[in-house]
């Protein structure tokens, strides 16, 4: 069973949309990524820190889906990271309420030793140097290095990022960032600048507009699945990010073909993440469930063209 290592933030989120609000509820990006990476069976670990505040039963939420949580410190005299935003009508655009990095202000990530020698580490959206610090605690290179990020780290740690980029194999951002980091508007163009700066895989997501892949001059694109709902876009982007990395280090395939495979996965995984608030609906998500949603996406996607 191939190991993953999961890096990123075990927090709370206080969530405003249209449909409704939240106290505070479960969220971050690696309780997230850790959901969805536990439907492929791989031997997973979060890495990531909390407060004294946060409570028992969240934590073991991940152990009972098989989400090791040794690497997860506990700082008992201090707060979890805290995020409250409230989103806008059209559900893609949100305004940051409050932002109280706690316990996250300080956090330097330990790796179980168990896991320094994963296939596959999905470096979730940190600070770069936090990222930066956990490739440098494996002991054995892995095969393949997933990293999400965001605009926040272009305006304030772009060295930072540069440096962290040069060593990874896949990044993940949505298109404004694409554009952001390479000052491009083509999304075509973008990709291969990044390509330049070391990733050999460049993922954009467009939201509600599926997602992009390009290896070199190989371009693959992943429609959304039309939903009848979106009550919480939130946690989208990370259930993507878990579901695409599960999937390459449960069939250990890093191909460009595979990934495909992991788009449309990591799509359909997100595609329950936003039907509730929060972590609700991929903490009730049966298997059964993922397999007819993905059938929806075989159906949406292919067809037959008659070429006369």
């Amino acid at each position: 069973m191939s190991k993953l290592v999961i890096v990123g933030t075990v927090a709370f989120d206080a969530i405003e949309t249209p449909f409704g609000k939240t106290d505070k509820i479960l969220g971050g990006a690696a309780t997230f990524i850790g959901l969805a990476a536990s439907h492929f069976n791989v031997d997973a670990a979060a890495v990531s820190v909390v407060g004294g505040d946060f409570p028992q039963e969240y934590l073991d939420l991940l152990s009972e889906r098989n989400v090791n949580i040794d690497g997860v410190e506990i700082v008992k005299e201090g707060k979890t990271f805290f995020w409250s935003g409230k989103y806008h009508n059209d559900m893609n655009s949100r305004d940051t309420l409050v932002t109280e990095l706690n316990v996250l202000a300080d956090f330097n990530p330990v790796v179980p030793e168990a896991y320094k020698n994963a296939e596959v580490v999905m470096l979730g959206n940190l600070h770069p140097i936090v990222q930066m610090g956990v490739l440098e605690q494996m002991t054995t290179k892995p095969k393949l290095v997933i990293l999400d990020t965001m605009n926040f780290w272009m305006d304030c740690a772009l060295e930072d990022l540069h440096n962290v980029i040069k060593k990874i194999d896949v990044i993940t951002i949505n298109d404004e960032e694409a554009r952001q980091l390479t000052g491009e508007y083509s999304l075509v163009v973008a990709a291969r600048k990044i390509h330049e700066m070391g990733p050999k895989y460049v993922v954009i997501k467009k939201g509600e507009h599926g997602a992009l892949l390009f290896h070199n001059d190989h371009m693959f694109y992943a429609p959304a699945l039309p939903l009848e709902e979106v009550f919480d876009p939130t946690g989208a982007g990370d259930t993507f990010a878990g579901g695409f990395a599960g999937y390459l280090a449960k069939t250990e395939d890093y191909s460009f073909e595979n990934m495909k495979n992991a788009v449309i996965y990591g799509s359909t995984l997100a595609s329950f993440c936003v039907e509730k608030f929060g972590t609700e609906r991929m903490v009730n998500l049966e298997n059964s469930e993922v397999h007819k949603r993905m059938q929806q996406f075989k159906q949406l996607t292919q067809f037959n063209i008659e070429l006369s």
